[in-house]
């Protein structure tokens, strides 16, 4: 059965009120507010992806990622993220721990993405000289199969601290917490890292903006890491325009680590819309 939506929500900027964060993966602490529900949906492309555990490589299509915010409350929200097709095209098949499993013939593969259902509770409001604070906590699903190579089969967990300021036209975020990470190869052992995130929104006009940011996790284990739970990062760049209720984006990212992509592009839109009252 095809699950729903992948990531990527919230960077409140000084210039726009429901203030969403495609194309960007850094959360901010600031909530979408009671009754209101934000739908986003996008795409992207990119290259030379790698997948120690099953020993694939390749360039990876995502279409659509799907996000669904749900605002509980002034200070609660409810998180839904996934993809429904997941397609590399491979160009390497190396050897791995769970090679063995593949049962990929041809030179591309496909799957769905993992589920990833989170929350958020904002903890303080910023101020006129203090950000904002929130923690958020979300739950990896093991919806992508290991058969088709793009999956792990394992189930992980992050919790995180939200903080985050506006400085004139530009908003700061920052993210940093950790992840608990299952061993694909190993149900008795986990991998547990450090997950960051830094970035930025300038707003160029009043509908205009540019943003940028770092994002990934650590490992912190002594020794190789469990193959799928080493460190990985990405820088993003891109731009967002508001009409209305409704947001465009664009961006390119690129990886930090050996592991990362080499390069990448993406588009999407985001909607937020109240809830009907009920009679």
């Amino acid at each position: 059965m095809a699950r729903l939506f992948v990531l990527i929500f919230l960077l409140a900027c000084a210039t726009a009120a429901s203030a969403q964060q495609r194309p960007l993966v850094t959360e901010d602490p600031e909530t979408i507010g009671a009754g209101r529900v934000l739908v986003e949906a996008g795409f992207d492309y990119a290259r030379a992806v790698e997948y120690p555990a099953s020993g694939l490589e390749g360039h990876l299509r995502r279409f659509p990622l799907i996000g669904i915010s749900v605002g509980i409350g002034e200070i609660g929200e409810v998180q839904i993220d996934g993809g429904l097709y997941n397609h590399l095209a491979i160009t390497e098949r190396n050897p791995a721990p769970l090679s063995h499993m593949l049962t990929v013939t041809g030179d591309s593969t496909w799957s769905i993405e993992d589920l990833v259902i989170g929350t958020k509770v904002r903890l303080l409001s910023e101020g006129m000289s203090r950000p904002s604070f929130a923690l958020r906590s979300a739950t990896r699903l093991p919806n992508a199969s290991n058969e088709s190579g793009l999956g792990l089969d394992t189930m992980d967990f992050y919790s995180s601290l939200l903080i985050a300021k506006t400085v004139q036209s530009v908003r700061v975020v920052g993210n940093v917490g950790v992840g608990i990470l299952g061993d694909p190869t190993r149900g008795d052992r986990q991998n547990d890292v450090i997950t960051y995130g830094l970035s930025f929104a300038r707003a160029i006009s009043t509908a205009a903006e540019i943003v940028g940011e770092i994002n990934g996790r650590k490992d912190t284990r002594e020794g190789d890491p469990p193959p799928g739970t080493e460190s990985r990062g990405m820088v993003r760049f891109g731009a967002r325009y508001t009409i209305g209720s409704w947001r465009g984006d664009v961006g390119m990212m690129f990886g930090v680590t050996s592991t990362d992509p080499t390069i990448g592009v993406g588009a999407g839109f985001t909607y937020v819309f109240n809830v009907p009252a009920l009679p």
